[in-house]
């Protein structure tokens, strides 16, 4: 008897195969040997949303790296997203020329707790950056990530700025409302990319989260992306897919966001969630704020795309 085809492998041989052969267009176009921006075809990764119940982790606590790495742990440990050789981007907030207790940016020792862990796993370079809203070394100073990163001493971690020379025009063939945009060449490059926005209130989106993380790899003009945000959101995940989503929730902005300021708008939450699935990450993390996932526009239009499962009842959330 003929055997069934293992048909989540195929899947992911032909996300494997269409990855290459949209890197091999940046290749190109990055040489100036491709005169058209290279298309992103995400057909084969609009699988997410068929899962029938993608795992939340969660944790609870004060000690945010034992945190982070019980998550990444319980996620299956970091050998299961980076092998060895592989250039990793850790992605988090740095956006704003703020300290660590108002909320605005990413805890920096989540940060540096994943880059070690990367690198235990045979990571060949980490890369930290972020295309910041206030002056980009004030940001990356007092957010406390590049000196927490520097301290680290060990030459295969980068805290770089972004090189505006480095942003390549991609056609989102799936976009519904972006069509075309520009995106980091070493956001599209990395060998696993790792999301670790901060959760917060944000004016424009409801909230900020995993797939408003996105923003910080984008070139541009990003007046133009807050037109239709929460759609323009949506198709920009189609193009930026971690391998693995952690949410800061460990101090958050109930109010004033995204940049925040006042001690008085942060709540302490001491929290961490993560998880594979994006959209799934987020449809937990709003329940924090007291709403509902369908009350946040990207995650509705995330959902709609087929990034991740958005409804709370078919998710396993483990409390680690």
């Amino acid at each position: 008897m003929e055997k069934r085809p293992d048909m989540q492998k195929d899947r992911q041989k032909e996300m494997q195969m269409g990855r290459r052969q949209f890197l091999k267009q940046v290749s190109l176009w990055s040489a100036g040997v491709l005169m058209v921006p290279p298309v992103f075809d995400v057909t084969p990764r609009l699988m997410a949303a068929s899962m029938a119940s993608p795992q939340i982790l969660v944790a609870k606590g004060t000690d945010y790296p034992a945190m982070t790495r019980t998550l990444v742990e319980a996620a299956g440990g970091m050998g299961a997203f980076v092998s060895p050789g592989d250039r990793v981007v850790i992605k988090p907030n740095i956006g704003w020329d703020r300290n660590v207790d108002q909320g605005a940016n990413t805890h920096p020792v989540i940060v540096t707790t994943l880059a070690a862990l990367a690198l235990g796993a045979g990571a060949s370079q980490v890369m930290v950056f972020d295309r910041t809203c206030n002056e980009e070394r004030r940001c990356y100073q007092n957010s406390g990530i590049k000196p927490a990163l520097e301290a680290m001493k060990d030459k295969r971690v980068r805290c770089t700025y972004v090189d505006d020379r480095k942003f390549v025009p991609v056609t989102i063939k799936q976009g519904q409302s972006l069509k075309e945009w520009e995106f980091y060449k070493d956001a599209l490059e990395a060998d696993c990319y790792i999301n670790v926005p901060v959760a917060k209130h944000h004016s424009s989106s409801g909230l900020s989260m995993g797939l408003k993380n996105a923003m910080g790899v984008i070139g541009g003009w990003r007046g133009k992306i807050h037109y239709d945000l929460s759609a323009k959101i949506a198709d920009l995940n189609l193009v930026i897919r971690p391998a693995l989503t952690l949410v800061d929730a460990t101090r958050v902005i109930i109010r004033n966001g995204p940049s925040g300021g006042s001690l008085d708008d942060v709540k302490r939450l001491d929290t961490l969630i993560a998880g594979v699935d994006p959209i799934a990450v987020d449809a937990y993390t709003t329940t924090l704020f007291g709403l509902k996932p369908s009350d946040i526009g990207s995650t509705v239009e995330g959902f709609n795309r087929g990034l991740g499962q958005m409804d709370l009842d078919r998710c396993q959330i483990r409390m680690v």
